[in-house]
């Protein structure tokens, strides 16, 4: 692995560089066929509990003050649980850190302040220390926090967010940061992340998609099946089978979503966030 010098402005060139290239991730999810299959959900706790596989799930909240759903579509449960019964063969335990979004859910969780200064926060330290223009920070939201129904698998009910732990002592398996991180330090293989760390990320890549569960190359806690990343991720052309839904939880019933390409959170939104950061930062700064 080509190792970049530690300064900032290599830090910052690759930062770039990955997220221009989640960028045209984005646009190829945008292109990219579905063909709902209408397929409902089932819990991921409910599943491992019956199977009797060691699974731990996050109690921290989503958005703030938002419950996390740890449900996901019913044949990917299932797969779900074989990785966890393959990682408590090795000693491990499969933590998920969140699973379902609706689309209201996704909405918030961008413009939850902490997450939107993060946000904020990189895109200035990226332009140089200048306060960046509304289109490039709503760029930068489209991939962190998927701000289209249509790229975002967490709405689809295909994806989920993990860490894992030790089965011995409880400790996690260290994979460079904590879930979550923001920075050059979040792609799956960069270089700016310790060799051990890098190796402990490839050997739960590996487990994960021998279930089919392919990584987001830009999060190292992101993995999916059955949607258009997977299938991008995998070369298989062929329509996927889950596109973003509004899920029925008392009859378990799943509708597309109406309009997938419109923006949870439009440029308006995006540049009154903005003002409402930068007023943040000004007031902690007086304090």
């Amino acid at each position: 692995m080509k190792t970049l010098s530690n300064d900032d402005a290599a830090r910052r060139a690759y930062w770039t560089e990955q997220m221009e290239l989640g960028y045209a991730m984005v646009e190829k999810l945008i292109a990219f066929p579905v063909n709902e299959c209408g397929e409902g959900f089932a819990s991921l706790a409910d599943a491992a509990s019956a199977a009797n596989v060691e699974m731990q799930f996050s109690t921290s909240k989503i958005a703030g003050d938002l419950d996390r759903v740890f449900y996901m579509r019913e044949s990917l449960v299932r797969d779900v649980v074989a990785i966890g019964r393959d990682m408590n063969e090795r000693g491990w335990i499969l933590k998920i850190e969140d699973g379902f979004r609706s689309l209201d859910m996704q909405g918030q969780l961008m413009r939850n302040p902490r997450v939107f200064d993060a946000i904020l926060k990189s895109c200035i330290w990226e332009n140089g220390g200048e306060i960046p223009s509304v289109e490039m920070v709503f760029r930068r939201a489209i991939v962190l926090t998927a701000n289209l129904p249509k790229i975002g698998t967490h709405m689809s009910g295909s994806a989920i967010d993990i860490s894992v732990f030790h089965r011995d002592d409880g400790s996690e398996v260290w994979r460079g940061n904590p879930y979550l991180e923001m920075s050059e330090r979040t792609p799956m293989r960069s270089p700016f992340v310790e060799p051990e760390a890098i190796a402990n990320r490839l050997a739960i890549t590996a487990m994960m998609e021998a279930r089919g569960f392919m990584h987001f190359p830009f999060e190292f806690w992101h993995f999916n099946k059955g949607d258009a990343g997977g299938h991008i991720l995998t070369g298989n052309p062929e329509p996927c089978r889950y596109g973003p839904v509004n899920w029925n939880t008392q009859t378990n019933e799943v509708t597309p979503v109406a309009d997938p390409l419109s923006p949870l959170n439009p440029l308006p939104v995006v540049e009154r966030e903005i003002a409402a950061a930068v007023r943040r930062a000004a007031e902690q700064q007086q304090a």
